[in-house]
Order: structure tokens, then sequence, then C-alpha cells
């Protein structure tokens, strides 16, 4: 894999299975790289096949505490970009996510980190892990950890940033039931993922227990071009991931986006595929799909 050394959201990134498309690879990755980041720099690293993306919640005060808050499963991606997160992850069992969140924390223990960060693993079908990045920075998808431990991230990291202690400790942290995340985005999935920008003619939020959104649109909303194409966060949050997968589904089917093009279609039929709902997907589930529709 060939990646953009000042990097992220998936630019300047290639495969490259023999020699020809390394070099192919390498010109078109520096070349994006270049035009995106300012920064040609690129370095290469393993390929990892039928990978799971997982990553793994850390807070840290200034006084030397720190811990992790679990795993986040973001497998289900387009462009390498996520559009599903859940956790707990299906695949990860208690003590993986222990040893896991030891590595993560011991990372960021090394560069004295202090803040609310994530660190990005791959998870192989063997469950083999390997550290991708650290993203300094709360994450989109920190709403479904605060679901699942009933700590508010943004409350502890505006207290850190403030200089006071982290209000709990490791041992405090506990894991309630499932949540899981769907990012809808107002893009076309059947035309290449294409922004669809525009007004928002008619809009009406999901809501009833157990349901999360978390936007800023509404009927009359002009969505831009120039920015992400994020429309707003949908969460649920049950007792099983079963539960989960049933209310994300109803709460999808509520939803009222119109006037632009959305992934809310896209998420419906996710939600309704055998091998999400077994768990068995990975990082090329979503263009394996599309490749055979």
């Amino acid at each position: 894999m060939i990646k953009a050394a000042a990097g992220g959201g998936g630019r300047g990134m290639r495969q490259a299975h023999n020699d020809v498309s390394l070099i192919s690879g390498l010109m078109s990755a520096q070349a994006e790289a270049g035009a995106a980041f300012g920064d040609a720099s690129v370095f290469i690293e393993k390929y990892i096949e039928h990978a799971r993306h997982i990553e793994i919640q850390i807070i840290a005060d200034k006084h030397g505490n720190m811990v992790h808050l679990g795993e986040r499963d973001c497998s289900l991606q387009r462009r390498h970009q996520k559009l599903v997160e859940e956790t707990p992850s299906p695949v990860v069992p208690h003590a993986l996510r222990m040893e896991m969140g030891a590595a993560a924390v011991k990372l960021a223990k090394s560069a004295g980190y202090v803040n609310a960060g994530t660190v990005e693993f791959l998870l192989d079908p063997k469950g083999n892990y390997y550290l991708i990045e650290m993203n300094t920075r709360i994450q989109v998808e920190h709403g479904i950890t605060e679901l699942v431990t009933g700590i508010d991230l943004v409350r502890e990291q505006i207290r850190v940033a403030a200089g006071e202690k982290l209000s709990f400790k490791q041992e405090d942290v506990k894991w309630n039931g499932v949540a899981i995340e769907c990012r809808i985005n107002a893009e076309d999935p059947d035309n290449n993922f294409r922004p669809s920008p525009g007004k928002i003619t008619n809009f009406f939020p999901p809501g009833g227990p157990w349901v999360r959104w978390d936007s800023h649109v509404y009927t009359g909303y002009e969505i831009p071009p120039n920015y992400d194409s994020m429309v707003g966060k949908l969460m649920v949050h049950r007792p099983t991931r079963n539960e989960a997968i049933m209310s994300m589904r109803r709460a999808l089917e509520e939803i009222v986006i119109e006037g632009v093009k959305t992934t809310i279609p896209l998420h419906l039929e996710i939600f309704g595929h055998t091998h999400f709902i077994r768990g068995q997907v990975d990082t090329n589930f979503v263009e394996g799909y599309f490749a055979k529709k």
C-alpha cells in the first residue's frame, strides 16, 4: 500500500500488486498528495487483505492519566471514507479489546499525548492487528462510544483542555449494549458517490427511543459544494446488535431528506445485506457490493 505521508481521508492512497502497479501507483499517489496537501512525500507499508478497520478511543489529561474506551469497527467504507461505524465490533472479543486498548494507550503515552484521540488499526482475519495512524482529535463517530459507555467525550475533552483531571479511571469504563452510526452524506451512491449539493426542500428527522441524530440541517438549508458532504450522523443504541440493526433500519426508513440525493438508500441496502447482518464484512465490502450490482 502506497500512502501520502501528509495525507488523510483516503487521499494519496494506492494499492500495488506488482512492479508495474507500484510505479504507476507511486506516481499517481505523489501527484494527488502534492495537489491535496502540498507535500508529495509517500511511504509504503504491507497491504492487509480482507482487513477490518478497528479504532481505539483514548483520552488523556495533563496529570498523567490516560484511558481507552474500547473499539469502534469502521470497516464499511467507500474510497477509504467511513459509511457505518459500530461498537463493540462483532469480531473483537473482550481480551483482544483490552490488548488493543493497552497498545493504543502505550503508543499515546510514548508521545506524551494529552486530549481525546483515536488510534487506528487494521485487523486481519487471524486476529493480528497493525497500526495505521493516530488521529489527534475527536472523531466524527465519537457519539457511539458515548452511547455505550455513558461518558461525554466532548465534556471530558473540554475539562482536559482546562487542565482538570479525567473524571474517571480505566476500571470505571463499562460497555453496555451496541451502538451503530450511519454517516448520511449528500452523495449519489449509484453515480460513484458524486456530491449532491443543493437545497433541502423537505426534511424530517428520525426520532423515538434509542435514536440519536446529530446534525445542523433543516428544510430550506443549502448544502454547499465547497465542503464535506456529510448531512448528519444517525445513531442507535440497543442491548444487542440485532436489535440495533432493526432500530437503524426503522430510523433510516423514517428520515426524510428531499431536494438532494443522499446515501440513505445505500444504508438501507447494507442493513438488509446478509453479510452485514452476520458481521462478515471488511474494508472492501462496499466496492465489492457495487461491482456485483
